[in-house]
Order: C-alpha cells, then sequence, then structure tokens
C-alpha cells in the first residue's frame, strides 16, 4: 500500500511519532511518504491508499498549517481510510475532565476542518525542554506541578508510549487489507 503520513508539531515530538509511524509501516512493507504539511502544498492525494495525519495540541487548538491542510484536502481525505494522531500530554494521563478536554479540542478541529478522521488515537506526547525557551519552560513546569508530574528543568520527559502506538498502526493497516477500515 502507498500510504501518506503528514504532520505538524511545535516542539518536535509529533515529528518522532510521525518517524516512528513511517519506520514502522515501512518495516512492514508499505511504501510510505513521509513530510510536513508545510511542504505538502499541491500534493495529489489521489495517489495514496490511506492517510495518517499527526498534530499536536497546544493552547486548546491543533497547529494551524494542520488546519490548513486538512482544509484543503478534505474531499480526498474523506475518499480514503485515515488515521489521525491527535498527540497531547493530557492523553498521558487519566483525569476525567483532561479527557473530556481532548475530546472538546478535536470536535472543534472537526468542525473548524469539515472533516472527520476515519479513526483517531490520542497519543501522550512530552514534555520538550530542550525545545523551550524561558518562559515556555517555565509554564510547562507550572502545568507539570499542577499535574504532580516531577520535570526537571532542561531535561526532557517522554510519555509516548510506543508499543501501544506500534498496536494502532499495525491493526489500522490490517483494516485497510482487510476493507475493514472506514474512509473518514
Amino acid at each position: 500500500m502507498m500510504l501518506l503520513i503528514a504532520y505538524a508539531t511545535t516542539d518536535g515530538q509529533t515529528r518522532k511519532i510521525a518517524r516512528f509511524a513511517a519506520d514502522r509501516l515501512a518495516g512492514q512493507g508499505h511504501a510510505v511518504e513521509l513530510l510536513c504539511v508545510e511542504d505538502a502544498e499541491g500534493l495529489d492525494l489521489s495517489r495514496f491508499d490511506g492517510a495518517i495525519l499527526a498534530g499536536s495540541l497546544h493552547a486548546g487548538g491543533y497547529q494551524k498549517a494542520l488546519v490548513r491542510f486538512v482544509t484543503g484536502a478534505r474531499p480526498a481525505l474523506a475518499a480514503m481510510p485515515t488515521l489521525f494522531l491527535a498527540v497531547s500530554l493530557s492523553a498521558a494521563g487519566g483525569d476525567p475532565e483532561d479527557w473530556t478536554g481532548l475530546r472538546d479540542c478535536l470536535k472543534a478541529f472537526e468542525d473548524q476542518t469539515g472533516w472527520t478522521p476515519g479513526r483517531t488515537e490520542h497519543v501522550a506526547g512530552a514534555f520538550r525542554f530542550s525545545e523551550y525557551d524561558f518562559f515556555r519552560a517555565w509554564a510547562m513546569r507550572w502545568i507539570a506541578g499542577r499535574k504532580g508530574q516531577a520535570v526537571e528543568p532542561g531535561r526532557d520527559r517522554e510519555y509516548t508510549d510506543w508499543a501501544a502506538l506500534a498496536l494502532v498502526l499495525d491493526g489500522w493497516t490490517a483494516g485497510i487489507r482487510g476493507g475493514a477500515a472506514s474512509a473518514g
């Protein structure tokens, strides 16, 4: 199968997740095109059998470049099996209020773009202190403290469950091959 993996990233964790997905699927014999949505202008989506999109949630919304890409590609995305990897720190925990917020943000994204993914998986992100400026590092330490998370300034902390993500990818591609994956 020919698969597109298109992502938007703010601090680099979503790019790392997209690369993991590309490596995993290419290792299974799929042809994979990995690209940042900012480089996807004019991309012919009709040559793909399915698409994985990945974006990270920051301050209640996904990246503007992801919103633009999805809005423009909506008809083509609706005609193929899709998987949306919604990356956030909130997905690392079990707080019901956080999960309600994640669902609300996803609904807002769907309303904004007019696109409903065939499947969505919330993927835990990371604290990427190596990428933050002083003020962002301070804000992220404050957020971590509110959630009872111990973080060391200047030291990244990853929450992504790579084994679980591998199972999601394997299941999604198996569904495409079996004809069970829905377009969307």
